[in-house]
């Protein structure tokens, strides 16, 4: 019974019950033409590590323009929480996406470790992802569980012992 409200507030969250925070009243039924793409990150759920997969199109490079990138993970809080990484940028490895500039399209990717910019575990909870290029806002739900303990309960021994026939 101690885990229920756990599953609730998941259960919640996944079936779209809550909504990211500061995004009430922004839901419209003709989203605005993007010129990027948030996908959703792999794995989700995640326990350790996951991927963060966006794809910027063709009309944010038109007149050899750069586009100026900014992941970050933020909690049911509103705090922020870290900004991934991306590991294969042209400027260098695993290079914080913050203001971080492309001169390409295509499908790019980021990664987020599992930790908060101490360094340190974040709980099992909903996070979310916000992708921002420009004037634009993209956000994405990300659910993390920490990994299961292998406990060992002591399992008392209910009667009594059976000698060996001999």
């Amino acid at each position: 019974m101690r885990r229920a409200p756990a599953v609730l507030l998941m259960l919640l969250v996944v079936y779209g019950f809550l909504s990211p925070p500061g995004a009430q009243g922004q839901q419209s039924r003709d989203p605005p033409a993007r010129a990027f793409r948030l996908e959703q990150n792999a794995p989700n759920p995640f326990d350790r590590d996951t991927w963060i997969a966006f794809y910027l199109e063709d009309g944010l490079f038109d007149g050899g323009e750069h586009a100026a990138v900014t992941i970050q993970i933020y909690n049911m809080l509103n705090q922020l929480v870290a900004v991934p990484k991306a590991p294969d940028h042209p400027k260098g490895k695993n290079l914080p996406v913050a203001n971080l500039t492309y001169s390409e399209p295509g499908r790019k990717l980021a990664y987020w470790d599992g930790r908060d910019s101490q360094g340190r575990r974040v709980p099992s909870g909903v996070y979310y992802c916000q992708m921002v290029v420009g004037d634009q806002t993209q956000m994405r739900k990300m659910i993390v569980v920490s990994p299961r303990r292998n406990r060992k309960i002591p399992i008392p021994w209910f009667g009594t012992k059976k000698s060996r026939p001999e």
